[in-house]
């Protein structure tokens, strides 16, 4: 159960909706007193954000105006430093800077990490801090990718949740396709090879 996670996103007013809804019953039982507390990443959600390429990342402006980004980068940039903390190197983008911005004025950050081909997906709540320190952002940056590192982001870990993989679309990378399409194009160059050689022959016997 996502003890801490729920006690953070369950707010009256979301209660009172689980209530009207009648989904409350349901996880009355996470928010339960003995309910065991879920702020601390395990072996499985090492695993899981080790793998992903990519996430998305939301914050609130100071005008309560929320902003949703996707952040991208080579697999396992996002990186598990203890079972409480994550990090990444903030490579430089479109430098319109919305989500650092909000982040010097409210330090909550919502992440939800997706893996598509498995309907799986993980969201994170927890507080960020912002560093320039260079050895920190070295230990973040990611070998042989070719962006420019402007700063660290740390996140502590305050809950996560596991979701529920309905609604979720299977979608595929290319390299997530290429095992899969490896047969049919192999029996597609053995076919047109095939077809060659009963061509070449065919052009042979018109000659004779």
């Amino acid at each position: 159960m996502a003890k801490t996670f729920h006690e953070l996103a369950f707010t009256d007013a979301v209660r009172a909706m689980q209530e009207k809804q009648g989904s409350a019953a349901m996880y009355a039982r996470s928010l339960a007193p003995d309910a065991p507390a879920d702020d601390r990443l395990g072996p499985k959600e090492a695993q899981f954000i080790a793998l992903r390429d990519g996430f998305y990342q939301a914050t609130v402006s100071a005008t309560g105006w929320p902003y949703v980004q996707f952040r991208g980068g080579p697999r396992g940039f996002l990186k598990m430093l203890d079972d409480r903390t994550l990090g990444y190197a903030d490579y430089r983008g479109n430098r319109q800077y919305i989500s650092t911005g909000n982040l010097t004025e409210n330090d909550r950050i919502s992440l939800i990490l997706m893996d598509y081909p498995n309907s799986a997906r993980l969201k994170i709540l927890g507080r960020v801090r912002i560093s320039d320190d260079p050895d920190l952002i070295s230990r973040l940056m990611d070998d042989g990718y070719k962006a420019r590192p402007e700063r660290a982001v740390v996140i502590t870990v305050e809950g996560f949740d596991w979701n529920c993989p309905q609604h979720i679309p299977v979608r595929l990378t290319m390299e997530e396709l290429d095992p899969i399409l490896a047969p049919f194009q192999q029996e597609l160059a053995d076919l047109r090879a095939e077809n060659a050689e009963l061509k070449a022959r065919l052009d042979t016997a018109q000659s004779l």
